[in-house]
């Protein structure tokens, strides 16, 4: 209990320390933005339904080690924002000047896009899905669903391409940005399959660095990610009964299970102890599926102070 008290410990209010550039509070970042550079600051932070529920130890390790074996992995494909990477949760990038919207590509119906087609909502990407899909179901290529990319506190919303292209991005812009996405979905999910696991979908965030697209924030990490094991895909599917999943979904399903899906008036059931050992092993058994290799836990003794030091190194 003592470790996850400590991590318990690594809130918002632990970062007034530090003092470089601009900060900005996210869900679960923490940016300080510099000259032509930005500080990413990964915490242990969880959020659902836009809404901070508390801390998961050692979270903000897995998300940036993950983020960064992919950026290293497909750096060759599509131009990526990372400078380095002086701290298990910090990266340091190029300022990239962020396109307004969120591209998610998805190649099975599940999670929020099954609940608003069961619910009887089509259309709002700007094209129909088939009638009959059933949860879980693969489509036949994936699509792309993209949503406005909200600020702080607010709604993600569902926005069509034709709306994107018409007001919000210069459309060979947005048709670059489209292309990359297919290609790095593509690309996991021939390693996802490689190691027993399918990516099921996924959002991408880019930005532009001069004239170059370039891919920025996380990538393939289980807050951006969906993945099902691919072993017992076909058999649940057949039975009709929920995929086995590693991704945030299933503290989604545990919200709602308690009744809170940010709706007003809802109140935020507390994690206990035995929840947040759980949401924690379940993102270490992404990590260690993902890389295939032993996920090395980080000295939490002095995380705070070592966190300042190694930035202060690197910068």
């Amino acid at each position: 209990m003592n470790e996850i008290k400590k991590q318990l410990d690594f809130t918002l209010d632990n970062f007034d320390s530090l003092e470089h550039g601009t900060r900005y509070k996210g869900k679960v970042r923490e940016n300080f933005h510099l000259d032509d550079e930005i500080i990413m600051v990964t915490t242990d932070r969880v959020s659902a339904f836009d809404h901070v529920l508390g801390t998961i130890p050692f979270k903000g390790q897995i998300l940036t080690e993950i983020a960064n074996f992919w950026f290293e992995k497909t750096k060759n494909i599509v131009p990526n924002h990372i400078i380095s990477s002086p701290d298990p949760q910090v990266l340091i990038a190029k300022k990239a000047k962020t396109l307004p919207v969120e591209v998610i590509v998805r190649g099975y119906i599940t999670g929020s896009l099954w609940r608003e087609y069961s619910s009887g909502i089509n259309g709002q990407y700007g094209f129909l899905l088939p009638e009959g899909l059933q949860m879980d179901q693969k489509f036949t290529n994936p699509i792309l669903t993209p949503s406005t990319k909200a600020e702080y506190g607010k709604h993600d919303e569902p926005i069509s391409r034709e709306e994107i292209v018409g007001s919000l991005v210069e459309e060979s812009i947005y048709k670059k940005a489209e292309q990359y996405a297919l290609e790095l979905f593509s690309i996991g999910q021939k390693w996802a399959t490689a190691q027993g696991l399918i990516l099921v979908d996924t959002k991408y965030e880019f930005g532009k660095f001069g004239n170059e697209i370039t891919l920025i924030d996380e990538i393939h990490t289980p807050d951006s990610s969906r993945y099902f094991y691919s072993e017992t895909y076909q058999e649940l599917q057949d039975m009709g009964k929920s995929q086995r999943q590693l991704s945030k979904e299933f503290v989604r399903e545990w919200l709602m299970d308690n009744n809170f899906q940010g709706k007003d008036g809802q109140k935020i059931p507390k994690m206990t102890d035995k929840i947040v050992k759980s949401i924690s092993e379940r993102y270490i058994e992404l990590y260690e599926n993902i890389t295939g290799e032993k996920f090395i836990k980080r000295n939490t003794e002095n995380m705070l102070n070592d966190i300042e030091s190694n930035i202060k190194i690197a910068l």
